[in-house]
């Protein structure tokens, strides 16, 4: 990943939460949306049929956000991927894209 840098946190029953934020020029977009794409691709591969909150069930989660700001005169689109996951979906998040 040359973008998504993931920081983690769990909770007292392994569940994580991972976290990502990337603030780009306009030219930078398509390739932060292709990270955060690959990274979702992966995921409803990997556990297909299984993203929902956690509370309901479910072994994934996701939410994308983005917003544009001017910073220095120039502008900037800054996107933050957070997913949550069970242990097993972590484990294999960490395996898949935290390993070198």
């Amino acid at each position: 990943m040359d973008y998504l840098d993931f920081d983690t946190s769990e909770d007292e029953h392994g569940c994580a939460s991972l976290e990502a934020m990337a603030s780009v020029p306009p030219a930078q977009v398509p390739a932060v949306q292709a990270e955060i794409q690959q990274v979702l691709d992966w995921a409803h591969a990997a556990f297909p049929g299984l993203q929902a909150p956690l509370e309901e069930g479910g072994e994934w989660d996701f939410q994308v956000q983005q917003q544009s700001e001017v910073v220095a005169g120039h502008t900037r689109q800054t996107f933050t991927l957070s997913l949550t996951g069970t242990p097993q979906f972590c484990e294999a998040f960490r395996g898949r894209f935290l390993t070198g």
